[in-house]
């Protein structure tokens, strides 16, 4: 089940600027025209994963919590992610076939009084804390992280304070100093073969080529 039953917000569409985006960075053409959808201001995240049949591996994921409008957002964010993630190299045009993009809008932030405060599957986190030099720093989780990793409550916000730059043994006064904020996502995820049978079908609509660089698995 998804994080929200309905989604009010986010579209298909959004992946697909994604992908025209990356794809016009990757092989230096032209960006493209302004999105049909929406253009409120969201905090969002941007996710690229490589798809080898029912495995998927994080090919990066970067976003913000400060409410960006969708359109420059996504755009800034969608290639970012792909090319700027510090974990990994960046994304290169011959892995565009093996790629999945998920587009999450972040909603209902609520800071709560326990860190332990938030459901598994339904409640992305964010946390903040003090390091041993007294410095603040933050990290997060989206809210299908958890799910996917089979992490308790506990596992995860040892894994997210690691995350933010913790070494060293959690004690439990780390955890207590924390402050955590909850939120939920509204999400959607394209491949890009899916990606690519939209625009044969648009193209073949209106009787247009295909672009060069569309690439479509045999």
């Amino acid at each position: 089940m998804s994080t929200l039953e309905v989604n009010k917000f986010v579209t298909p569409e959004m992946c697909m600027y994604c992908f025209d985006v990356l794809n016009a960075s990757l092989h230096s053409s032209q960006f493209p025209v302004e999105p049909r959808f929406q253009n409120d201001s969201f905090p969002l995240f941007v996710t690229w994963k490589i798809v080898h049949g029912s495995d998927k591996r994080l090919r990066g994921c970067i976003g913000t919590f400060s409410k960006k409008k969708l359109h420059l957002g996504l755009k800034s964010y969608a290639l970012s992610a792909a090319l700027e993630d510090s974990r990994f190299d960046p994304v290169t045009a011959t892995e565009l076939p093996s790629l999945q993009c998920t587009v999450s809008l972040l909603i209902d932030f609520e800071k709560v009084d326990d860190c332990m405060d938030w459901e598994i599957g339904i409640h992305g986190i964010w946390i903040e804390f003090k390091d041993h030099l007294g410095m603040k720093r933050t990290a997060t989780y989206l809210p299908e992280v958890m799910s996917e990793q089979g992490w308790t409550r506990m596992e995860a916000l040892e894994s997210l304070l690691r995350k933010g730059g913790h070494v060293g043994r959690v004690s439990k006064a780390l955890i207590k100093g924390i402050t955590l904020t909850r939120y939920k996502s509204e999400k959607t995820s394209m491949t890009y073969g899916d990606y690519v049978q939209h625009h044969i079908h648009i193209r073949e609509q209106h009787e247009l080529p295909l672009p060069d660089w569309i690439t479509v698995k045999a």
